[in-house]
């Protein structure tokens, strides 16, 4: 009784804060760890800072250039991580009934596109832990492993219809990031010609071959030729750029809720917006016979 009443009366650690702290260990990266939990890198960052105060401990040396685990962050991951596992085998004793396992592309926000995000509330697989947001490659390799039952994925991925069954489910639309002292921010809708003076922040390839292709085939039938700028791995610091004029970016509509002065988000010309759009798949085993995994993709492929 002595070890439960001190358990039950000390300040621990709260489970979002050890799954904040995985996120950036296993990432070394906030803006990607920020992503991966669904949500942005300052409550992020407050999270390990609440965490690195309450142990006493840096776990994390940050410059502008990397993140490292210190000495006692290291230490940490493989206690987190037990922590977790027993959680979440906790979870599953007590709940017994089988849950998906659905996994999200990191490159849109489901909690604001209301239509899926009431299915997937309604396939009992809403926490982060159950539902990763990863990259659409590391999606694909987790399904095609048996370590998700189901991806939601930006764009339709390589692997042929007899190993992955793909269903259209959403498209979601592209904003344009620009300077709001721009002569373009007074227009309602933008087409790129009219932003042929700045660069544009553009991903490599390898992040996603699929949309990348898909919007330089749009590129290539512009009347100018679009400047690029590598675009940065902190998001928010590329925002702030744009805020500064240094240039314009394209953004799923569903990621623009980061506000600036000097920044605003504008819609793209009928035509431009009908090429560049996200498209969202539902994936799963081609071989698939679990009959709540089949109707998941069903009701995923219905309209809203």
């Amino acid at each position: 009784m002595s070890v439960a009443a001190h358990l039950i009366s000390s300040h621990l650690p709260t489970i979002r804060q050890l799954q904040c702290f995985l996120a950036v260990a296993h990432e070394l990266n906030f803006r990607r760890a920020a992503e991966r939990l669904n949500m942005t890198q300052p409550p992020l960052t407050r999270q390990i800072q609440s965490m690195e105060n309450l142990l006493g401990q840096s776990l994390f040396s940050r410059t502008t250039h990397a993140v490292t685990l210190t000495e006692s962050g290291r230490a940490l991951v493989a206690k987190a991580e037990a922590i977790l596992t027993a959680l979440s085998a906790l979870k599953q004793e007590a709940q017994p009934a089988a849950q998906l396992r659905i996994g999200l592309t990191r490159t849109l926000n489901f909690e604001l596109i209301a239509p899926l995000n009431k299915q997937l509330a309604s396939f009992l697989a809403r926490d982060e832990m159950e539902m990763p947001s990863l990259t659409s490659a590391q999606l694909l390799q987790s399904l095609a492993k048996n370590n998700l039952d189901l991806i939601l994925t930006g764009e339709k991925g390589p692997a042929a219809e007899e190993v992955i069954r793909y269903t259209w489910v959403y498209r979601e639309p592209l904003l344009v990031a620009i300077p709001s002292t721009h002569p373009a921010s007074l227009r309602q809708n933008v087409s790129l010609d009219m932003l042929a003076d700045l660069p544009l922040f553009w991903f490599a390839r390898s992040a996603n071959p699929q949309f990348y292709d898909k919007c330089e085939r749009y590129f290539a039938t512009l009347s100018v030729t679009l400047k690029r700028l590598r675009e940065p791995d902190d998001s928010l610091l590329m925002l702030s750029h744009i805020a500064r004029g240094k240039g314009f970016a394209l953004m799923p509509q569903s990621k623009c809720t980061f506000n600036q002065a000097g920044l605003c988000y504008r819609p793209l010309t009928e035509g431009a917006a009908q090429q560049l759009a996200i498209d969202v798949y539902a994936a799963i085993r081609a071989d698939e016979k679990n009959v709540a995994v089949l109707d998941a993709l069903h009701a995923l492929s219905q309209p809203a």
